[in-house]
């Protein structure tokens, strides 16, 4: 993404927010490494992305994404741990002893991950004002959340506001298939019923979020189907909204297919597709191969902002 393209995300907020010269509260953010967030934003001054570490063969690996490829390609063991309240407690020290006065933590879905819990648990140990938010939601919707805030929070909106944005990452939508569903029920992600159907049947479901959690949506009987349905979902999203848009693929060894799609994709994303491949922890659920598409509001538009008044 371009500066051009990064400083035009700005026009969608207020322009009182940020008057030249004004002071303002200086407000870090948090994240984990489920968000998917674009490189461009994570750097950022005033964030921490926290790492959710994966475990291969009951060794603890990281982030690497190269240890995972091999992990799943030879059939070992792959899992993921929750972050400890401890490295959560060490980034809102970090911010607070840097100079901010409060801190907005913002996470995946607590029904796939005990993540927000650690960070809601690291919260309690500080008197300073940590807002920490559930999104719902996981990957790039969380991503596209995550660097809303950091705009907003550049911009000069206040902690009520930022949480109020990160809050509308419930509006985002996300639908993936995965050529198995092995290692989502190895995860616990789905039910070991919905796993052998799947291998039986040659069904390679359509999954998406729902209340924060995997649901299985449809069920297409190939894999080349299922791929051309998750365009389809997301032209349906993407047209039925009633404003601009931005789209977003993500995969996990499957890079040229990601590319197909988000070329097809681009005339209805009011942005340059956003292409990612999965960070380590959703990819160690996911498996190699994993296609998936996002759908996200390009101006979301909380209750405060559409609410508040300059103030004179």
């Amino acid at each position: 993404m371009t500066e051009r393209q990064k400083s035009s995300r700005a026009g969608w907020l207020p322009k009182w927010l940020a008057p030249r010269g004004l002071s303002r509260t200086r407000i870090g953010v948090v994240s984990d490494s489920a968000s998917c967030l674009p490189e461009a934003f994570a750097r950022h001054a005033d964030f921490i992305e926290v790492p959710i570490p994966i475990i291969v063969d009951n060794h603890v690996q990281g982030e690497d994404l190269q240890a995972l490829m091999m992990g799943l390609a030879m059939g070992k063991a792959v899992k993921t741990s929750r972050p400890a309240p401890g490295e959560f407690e060490r980034a809102y020290r970090q911010l607070l002893d840097a100079g901010c006065e409060s801190v907005i933590s913002i996470h995946m879905s607590g029904a796939l991950s005990g993540t927000v819990d650690a960070a809601r648990l690291a919260a309690r140990s500080f008197d300073a004002p940590i807002a920490v938010v559930d999104t719902r939601t996981v990957c790039l919707p969380q991503g596209f959340a995550v660097a809303d805030v950091l705009v907003a929070r550049d911009a000069g909106a206040p902690l009520e506001m930022l949480e109020q944005i990160a809050r509308t990452a419930t509006a985002n939508s996300v639908y993936f298939a995965v050529p198995s569903l092995e290692q989502l029920r190895r995860g616990g992600r789905i039910s070991a019923l919905s796993s052998v159907l799947g291998s039986l049947l040659n069904f390679k479901p359509i999954l998406g979020i729902a209340e924060g959690a995997i649901a299985a949506l449809e069920k297409p009987r190939s894999f080349a189907r299922a791929t051309a349905r998750l365009v389809s979902l997301a032209l349906r999203d993407a047209r039925g909204a009633t404003g601009e848009v931005r789209l977003g693929v993500m995969h996990f060894g499957a890079e040229e297919l990601a590319e197909e799609i988000a070329t097809e994709l681009a005339p209805f994303s009011a942005e340059p597709v956003v292409v990612e491949s999965l960070p380590a922890v959703l990819a160690a659920h996911t498996g190699i191969g994993v296609i998936a598409v996002c759908v996200a509001p390009l101006n979301p538009q909380p209750e405060s902002i559409l609410d508040s008044q300059p103030v004179p």
